[in-house]
């Protein structure tokens, strides 16, 4: 797993963080056990607090993305398949209604837009 944390993002360094674990988890890169580093041992590599990097795993955890087990350290939750599709049906239904909002500004029509996605998806 390799996180990038960026000064130039306008987003705090616990949700940079949150971000990039939570599409590791939901793009399959990281499974249901593997664990994670150590809440020291991330703060260090990455050269942040370790306050920060025990939120963003706190976040995770009420997402029921990550579970910590004390003593042991935190592990990619075992949880339910449906929910994790669930969740990543979630960001890409945001990603789509940025794309329908971008269209209009285009003077799209509905028709013209999924004539153009359907055209990306046979493409890929």
């Amino acid at each position: 797993m390799n996180i990038i944390i960026s000064n130039a993002s306008s987003d705090p360094i616990y949700i940079q963080i949150m971000n990039q674990i939570r599409q590791s988890i939901l793009s399959g890169e990281l499974h249901a056990g593997d664990s994670l580093p150590s809440i020291r041992q991330l703060a260090k590599d990455l050269q942040v607090s370790v306050i920060t990097t025990k939120r963003a795993y706190e976040e995770l955890e009420k997402e029921k993305l990550i579970d910590s087990v004390v003593g042991k350290g935190c592990f990619v939750s075992g949880a339910n398949k449906d929910f994790i599709r669930e969740q990543h049906m979630k960001r890409l239904e945001e990603k789509i209604i940025e794309i329908i909002r971008d269209s209009k500004e285009l003077n799209m029509s509905k028709h013209d837009l999924i004539e153009h996605l359907s055209l990306l998806f046979e493409e890929e």
